[in-house]
């Protein structure tokens, strides 16, 4: 992000003043910012949700404030690419307030953060949030006396709740320079005076932006190519080396280690510890949860009730009457009636209520087959990350993702995977790693179905047995871990380390849920609608040109006589690479209308799901990872979904009547 840009997107929405949010990965920054502006960010308990950069407005006192909420950073020298954009949007704007929200639990962490941004010397205020957690576990802070050590307004939160919102907009309206200073070795101090007079005026300190350079910051460098002289640059190096050569160490080490000690300190000074009440139920559980032995239970548990409620109450009782009630006797019937009388021409209105119409076809399978499943499934995945499970899971979880060579973090993308793919992949870049990058971007392709899809599936699965949907998902795990534990060995590069809190387990907050599922059923309207009308109009176009046939009779060495599934199966792969759950969908109707026996249907369910992925993931894939190794991971997972499909095809023949 360059300067021009982060202007322009203040001029574009015409707020007099700009708030910044920063803030640590995971520490409720994204429902501060909803709250603030009113506006719907996903929010969930994994670090990297906020990949993109969001912005809303929020009035105070009558001026328009322009609110950014940044990528969650460890630190302000960049080790990352969340880092770096967060940097750059610190030295772009000129913000009237920068919001950083913290741990209340880890006040280190959220002041080792806090003295960086000190050093910035822009207008700061500081809300510790999830108080009430840090409280159950007997933690309380002075905010008087830290707000007194930083010289900046201290605030506590508990963002689910509300709580302490209003005092927290008041708080940002008159934000002040902090006074807090880290105090550095003489030498660093010396060198950072030298450097910070030679560079140019800019949103941020000179001082800070000095430290920055001593530290190493290779990032910075197209800003300083952009704002210093040759000449100057020339002479800042030889001050940064000058300052290693006397130091005898690694200025970066040193700066790094006083503003550690200062965090520390200061942590110490303001943090209270009292004895915690006794865990209770909850937390009991919440250890059960990611006990090796009783959390598979537990997650067996959770899979079943997945599976009743999306599969057998979404996919059964609401699509049944979506589709037989809703769009069978009203929707489709009125459109068929409305478009023989107003439209003349065959060709129109075989596009719009034809085999392939989009009404008839798209609007049907959007709305009244696919829209009631995944609705319910988001409602589901949304009460399971404001319970707390979800982090659990990925504890829990993290010893099978190990012998596939992953760690940690890894696990991450994966569950948000069941989310969105295209949104996981982009989540990847919390990975240190470029080898658990390209590892993980290759499983989220290959076997973790979108949470549109996997809502088809269950549906599909709710009308078969419990049975197909444990062989079902055993194949995914089986094909994963191969596939996965063979990538490790082949792809070289070390894996990234891994750490995570872990939220306590509570109630799921009825408002959190609606609004996370309210913001998820709009973004399918917006993005996978679309999509849908565009794969039913191809189709229908294919059918004209004739060329559906012909493509079906080219694959039905591969679809019919090895995977054993019926012709028309094709145009579910077609429609497939578009939207994955649409692929599904296809599949769906089929079975509905007794074109594929129950085996058929298992084994179609287990080929879509390794199936490439839809076109917005490729194109994911292509900006993340670049085109090669996108088009090489579709070389791979194409023909893979096939062969596992066969495979299973000819295992399940050997049991008749198993599903």
């Amino acid at each position: 992000m360059d300067c021009h840009a982060a202007d322009s997107a203040v001029e574009e929405t015409g707020a007099d003043d700009t708030v910044i949010l920063v803030g640590n990965a995971n520490v409720g920054k994204s429902v501060i910012f909803g709250l603030l502006t009113g506006k719907y960010v996903t929010v969930s308990n994994y670090p990297g949700t906020t990949v993109e950069v969001s912005r809303g407005n929020m009035t105070l006192g009558g001026t328009r404030h322009l609110v950014v909420d940044t990528p969650g950073v460890n630190g302000l020298i960049p080790m990352s690419e969340d880092e770096e954009v967060t940097r750059n949007i610190l030295l772009s704007l000129n913000p009237s307030c920068v919001l950083q929200v913290g741990d209340y639990k880890n006040v280190k962490r959220t002041l080792l953060l806090a003295l960086q941004l000190a050093e910035m010397e822009l207008p700061l205020v500081l809300d510790l949030n999830i108080e009430d957690e840090a409280r159950d576990k007997g933690i309380i802070v002075d905010k008087k006396r830290l707000s007194e050590l930083l010289g900046v307004d201290v605030v506590s939160t508990v963002a689910p709740e509300r709580k302490g919102i209003k005092e927290l907009r008041a708080a940002v309206s008159s934000a002040r320079r902090p006074a807090a200073r880290v105090k550095y070795p003489p030498l660093v101090e010396e060198y950072a005076g030298r450097i910070a007079a030679l560079l140019p005026r800019a949103p941020i300190s000179r001082r800070s932006l000095a430290l920055m350079i001593l530290a190493g910051d290779r990032t910075l460098r197209p800003w300083i190519k952009a704002n210093v002289a040759d000449r100057v640059i020339d002479a800042i190096e030889s001050l940064r080396d000058e300052c290693a050569l006397k130091l005898g160490a690694s200025p970066a080490n040193v700066i790094s280690e006083a503003r550690i000690r200062a965090a520390e300190a200061m942590a110490e000074e303001v943090t209270e510890r009292i004895e915690a009440a006794r865990s209770g139920l909850a937390a009991a559980f919440g250890d059960l949860c990611m006990h090796h032995i009783w959390g598979v239970p537990i997650l067996l548990t959770v899979l079943f009730l997945l599976y009743e409620f999306v599969g057998v109450f979404g996919a059964g009782t609401l699509v049944d009457y979506f589709e037989s009630t809703i769009f069978g006797e009203y929707v489709n019937p009125a459109a068929v009636a409305v478009v023989d009388r107003l439209v003349p021409v065959p060709f129109l209105r075989d596009m719009l209520v034809g085999e392939y119409g989009l009404v008839t076809v798209a609007l049907t399978y959007a709305i009244a087959i696919i829209l009631p499943i995944t609705a319910t499934f988001f409602i589901a995945f949304a009460v399971l990350e404001d319970s707390g499970y979800l982090p659990r899971l990925a504890i829990m979880s993290n010893s099978f993702f190990n012998r596939m060579g992953l760690n940690g973090k890894a696990v991450l993308p994966m569950v948000l995977g069941f989310g969105c793919g295209t949104m996981a992949v982009m989540t990847s870049r919390i990975l240190e790693s470029p080898r658990d990058r390209i590892i993980t971007t290759f499983l989220l392709a290959l076997a973790i179905p979108c949470s549109a899809q996997l809502g088809v599936i269950l549906g599909i699965l709710g009308s078969l047995s419990f049975a197909a949907t444990v062989i079902w998902a055993g194949s995914l795990a089986a094909v994963m871990f191969v596939a996965g534990y063979l990538a490790a060995k082949v792809i070289p590069g070390d894996r990234s380390d891994f750490f995570m809190e872990i939220p306590p387990i509570r109630v799921p907050n009825a408002r959190n849920v609606l609004f996370k599922t309210l913001g998820r059923v709009r973004w399918y309207l917006r993005e996978a609608v679309p999509l849908f009308l565009l794969g039913t109009f191809i189709l229908f176009m294919l059918d004209k040109l004739n060329l559906l046939d012909i493509i079906e009779e080219l694959a039905s060495p591969v679809v019919v006589d090895f995977v054993g599934l019926p012709a028309k199966a094709t145009e579910a792969f077609i429609m497939g690479f578009l939207r994955r759950d649409y692929g599904a969908a296809g599949l769906y109707m089929l079975f509905e209308n007794g074109e594929m026996t129950s085996q058929q249907a298992l084994v179609s369910l287990v080929t879509i799901t390794l199936f490439v992925p839809c076109l917005a993931n490729f194109f994911m894939i292509v900006k993340e990872r670049g085109t090669r190794t996108a088009l090489l991971i579709i070389a791979i997972v194409f023909p893979l979904a096939f062969l596992v499909g066969g495979a299973l095809n000819r295992v399940l023949a050997l049991f008749p009547g198993l599903v």
